[in-house]
């Protein structure tokens, strides 16, 4: 958990019991709009787009009787913007130990900001094989993209200054379920160019 810093305010938009609602609710629309299961694969990016797509994989389950194959991926090492972030990187395992030949790939992440994880996911599943398609889940979009990628799924479009700070947190790895809009306050100086790099890392995007 980050701690919030002085001159910013933190506002909940989505608690435990809006999260679940998200999840079932993607989870009806991914069945829904590709009549059925058959053929999918869920691959969540780290961190928290795989805890998601775990979930995801639950509410197929319980719709379809089956249990669709699930990955998780780190993309870190792809990403075009890598310089920006941390010295030293910390990567996390690539685990899909099923076929992405002519399978429906979803990717599922957390927020979809400017839309470089994702090209960065897209170019990773790439090293894996050739998908019949690939859809794509977000448990919050919050726009200013910077590349032209939209989701085929949203849990919740959410209006940002492009100076917040989305937090997702999840009970996986935070002990909680809830989603807050960081935001500096009004008359709070500007933070140093590495601060701001900083807080961009952290919402990957």
């Amino acid at each position: 958990m980050q701690a919030i810093e002085s001159g910013e305010q933190s506002r909940i938009v989505l608690d435990s019991a809006g999260i679940q609602r998200a999840v079932r609710r993607i989870a009806h629309e991914i069945v829904e709009r590709n009549r059925g299961s058959d053929g999918l694969g869920l691959v969540g990016i780290r961190s928290r787009g795989d805890f998601l797509a775990r979930r995801l994989q639950r509410e197929i389950a319980s719709l379809e009787g089956v249990e669709v194959p699930f990955g998780a991926m780190d993309i870190t090492l792809y990403r075009d913007d890598i310089h920006r972030g941390a010295d030293h990187p910390v990567v996390q395992a690539t685990e899909i130990l099923w076929e992405v030949d002519d399978r429906l790939v979803l990717l599922v992440d957390d927020v979809l900001f400017t839309g470089r994880t994702v090209r960065a996911a897209l170019d990773s599943l790439m090293d894996f094989g050739r998908p019949r398609a690939i859809q794509l889940a977000v448990l919050v979009d919050r726009g200013h993209r910077e590349l032209p990628v939209r989701a085929d799924y949203v849990g919740k479009n959410l209006p940002t200054s492009r100076s917040d700070m989305v937090r997702v947190r999840l009970e996986e790895s935070d002990g909680v379920d809830e989603v807050s809009i960081v935001s500096q306050q009004a008359g709070t100086p500007e933070k140093a160019p590495q601060d701001r790099a900083a807080r961009a890392s952290a919402q990957r995007g």
